[in-house]
């Protein structure tokens, strides 16, 4: 049988009226309501009461006309749904609860609700209101997600509903001249002994209530959301949306150890994947895995600029545009992408674009404030004048492809629109390169403008004021974006002072870096004391093919003991590695393998996990990747030294790190399996390893 779960959270929804005076606007609906046509009829089958009075256990059979297709309700055979309703009113504590579950196919489908009204825990004066609800279609003739659709977008109408029958009845009451109901008080008793004790049950009450209300709506605003902050700071969302990003939200709280990103920051994620929470969930965790690794937060405030970026860069924020949104203007056309990569490397171009990325999300918040109206994305106006062949530099266009994509992944829906003015006829060239980098939504927001086009009506006009239109675009307004202009070749750095450079930034990113020769692979050992911890790896292949294997030992390996060697450091001694596999060591005997070799060709970047079955040694080992036999002949370590010619080495940069099997699923984004793209070879791999909580290990198979 399929099953599918759907979820609701609602938002805090605040009514700035007391609670007595709610109860008796939703009193008004039973037994029917006008204003809920597919609300029937009601009728109440049970009702007690506490001894005081305090307390009414109402319970009611509802029945619901559901708006769904006739030839539906011919194969289910009902034209009615029937749902129990069972409200708890607790007069003396000021609260509501309200459970529904669905009669009607309770075998194949089941509703569950509960609505809860309390006072607001900083105004007495004001009631709160809050919603869940889960639906789980076990089997429904054939019918699952046409049922499910009905469901959701009858459900999504109620909940708009909800909130104007209160506003309806509030009104009808205030017309009839009701404004005010006391609230509820024990029944007086006449001994005057006894008013000492209901004075001290009013201040356990006090207590009591307190309890009562924080449990349902955390005292801290910032703690929920309620609907008017998300109306006023995040924009109009469907209940369903709401739901999802409140449900995206509390997640983050509930496991994310460090700082979670901004309300507005969240949602961006959730409108990049459509709203699909796990979709969404999935690309936040790989985000905010790769800020902590790249210390992003620090970045800001860190980081000096070069003097280099800050006379050859040409780009700066400029003012807002007629949405409100910041500007960003780049005069891409008279930058030199090639010198800037080959001065600065593509690092610290990525660290310039992060930070301008950030500043961004500042402002967008800034503005939200200043405009009064939610503002989460900015506009960028890039002037093309001036590109040329130049720019289309493998590896300047690299630096871009890569710088695009890492932009994409963590900073997804900041882009409002992108005007591209002046292009040149190269443009398509570049275009075709970059654009199936790009996703489709933001595709969507290019507008391109060849030549002059941009000057008259329909051009910049439409998008931001004639007084902030650049001086350098015709218009009136001092634009101090530097010129840019081309960077000396004096100040060129040698691909190997790039490559230091990028490999002492990419530590700083936890990346480090091995040489692998023939006959010398590179081995690394992992102690695991607790099984089912998982071992996780990433590492690009730069230089040569390489054979990546894991293997586990009981028994610590011997590694040499050199004076050289740092407390941490397995890597290398001189310039050959330190085996760390014994050689009188035999396979199935004293170690085996639990992942399959893989082959990783140059260029390839890999990504995997290992859940470990048994506590002890795990050895990541590279080792060299011959061509085909006949064309290598066998050299043993003794000739590493002997033969330091560069066609028998390889290079990896490599990051591992070690889960407790309960972090994994949250710090890594759950299942590998969403990086397979990264390597065709590795998906199944990948995909087998995380599906089952034990890995493939060949240790017990091995002779």
């Amino acid at each position: 049988a399929t099953t599918m779960v759907q979820e609701y959270q609602s938002p805090v929804r605040v009514y700035k009226r007391p609670f007595e005076l709610i109860m008796a606007a939703y009193m008004r609906r039973f037994p029917k309501c006008p204003l809920i046509p597919v609300f029937v009829d009601s009728e109440v089958f049970s009702e007690n009461h506490s001894d005081d009075g305090a307390v009414t256990v109402t319970e009611r059979r509802c029945v619901i006309d559901i708006d769904a297709p006739r030839l539906l309700k011919r194969i289910a055979g009902v034209d009615y749904l029937y749902f129990i309703q069972k409200n708890t009113l607790n007069r003396r504590d000021r609260t509501l609860q309200i459970e529904v579950h669905n009669e009607t196919f309770s075998s194949r489908v089941v509703v569950r609700e509960c609505c809860n009204y309390t006072v607001h825990p900083e105004n007495e004066d004001w009631t709160c209101f809050e919603q869940t609800a889960s639906l789980d279609i076990k089997s429904f003739f054939g019918f699952e997600s046409t049922a499910e659709k009905i469901a959701m977008k009858q459900y999504a109408s109620s909940i708009k509903k909800g909130k104007e029958i209160i506003e309806y009845y509030l009104k009808e009451l205030e017309e009839e001249g009701v404004t005010y109901i006391p609230r509820w008080s024990p029944p007086v008793v006449c001994s005057t002994a006894k008013a000492i004790p209901v004075k001290a049950s009013k201040a356990g009450r006090d207590s009591k209530d307190h309890a009562q209300t924080t449990e349902l709506v955390v005292g801290t605003p910032d703690d929920k959301l309620d609907a008017d902050y998300i109306r006023r700071y995040l924009g109009d969302l469907t209940p369903l949306q709401e739901s999802c990003f409140i449900r995206l939200r509390q997640w983050l709280q509930e496991n994310h150890k460090g700082k979670i990103p901004k309300e507005q920051h969240v949602l961006r994620f959730l409108r990049a994947r459509d709203f699909n929470l796990d979709k969404a969930r999935e690309l936040l965790c790989h985000s905010l895995t790769w800020r902590k690794q790249h210390k992003v937060d620090f970045l800001l405030d860190a980081w000096e600029r070069p003097q280099l970026l800050q006379d050859y860069y040409s780009g700066g924020w400029h003012h807002h545009d007629k949405d409100g949104r910041p500007l960003y203007v780049l005069r891409l056309g008279q930058m030199d992408t090639k010198g800037l990569v080959r001065a600065l490397g593509e690092e610290v171009l990525l660290r310039q674009v992060l930070s301008i990325n950030e500043e961004g999300l500042r402002r967008c918040e800034e503005n939200t404030r200043v405009f009064g109206r939610p503002i989460s994305c900015w506009t960028c106006l890039v002037d093309m004048e001036g590109l040329n062949m130049r720019h289309l530099w493998r590896p300047g266009v690299k630096a871009l492809l890569r710088i695009i994509e890492v932009v994409e992944a963590n900073y997804p829906e900041t882009l409002g629109r992108l005007l591209i003015l002046r292009v040149p006829r190269v443009f398509p060239v570049l275009w075709t390169l970059v654009s199936p980098l790009i996703d489709e939504n933001t595709r969507k927001k290019f507008l391109i403008f060849a030549g002059n086009d941009y000057q008259g009506p329909g051009g910049l006009v439409d998008y931001m004021d004639k007084e902030i239109i650049p001086d350098f675009l015709g218009g009136e307004c001092m634009c101090d974006v530097p010129e840019g202009g081309l960077v000396p070749k004096s100040l060129y750095r040698t691909a190997e002072e790039l490559e230091s450079e990028e490999t002492c930034l990419l530590t700083d990113s936890i990346y480090k870096s091995a040489s692998i020769f023939k006959g010398a692979p590179f081995e690394m050992v992992i102690e695991i004391t607790e099984a089912s911890s998982v071992i996780t790896w990433d590492f690009d292949v730069s230089k040569g093919d390489v054979i990546f294997t894991i293997y586990h030992s009981r028994r610590a390996p011997q590694v040499p003991k050199k004076d050289t060697l740092g407390p941490h450091t397995l890597t290398s001694i001189g310039t050959v590695n330190s085996q760390v596999i014994d050689k009188n060591w035999m396979l199935g005997r004293d170690y085996s393998m639990v992942e399959r070799a893989l082959a990783c060709n140059e260029g390839e970047s890999v990504q995997g996990s290992h859940v470990t079955r048994w506590p002890g040694f795990y050895i990541l080992q590279w080792r060299f990747h011959s061509p085909p036999a006949g064309t290598a002949s066998s050299i043993r370590v003794d000739d590493v030294l002997a033969l330091q010619v560069s066609s028998h080495k390889c290079k990896v940069m490599y990051y591992t790190e070690v889960l407790a099997s309960h972090d994994f699923r949250c710090s890594v984004g759950g299942p590998m399996t969403s990086l397979e793209s990264c390597h065709s070879g590795f998906s199944q791999l990948s995909a087998a390893t995380t599906a089952s909580s034990q890995s493939h290990a060949s240790s017990s198979i091995s002779r």
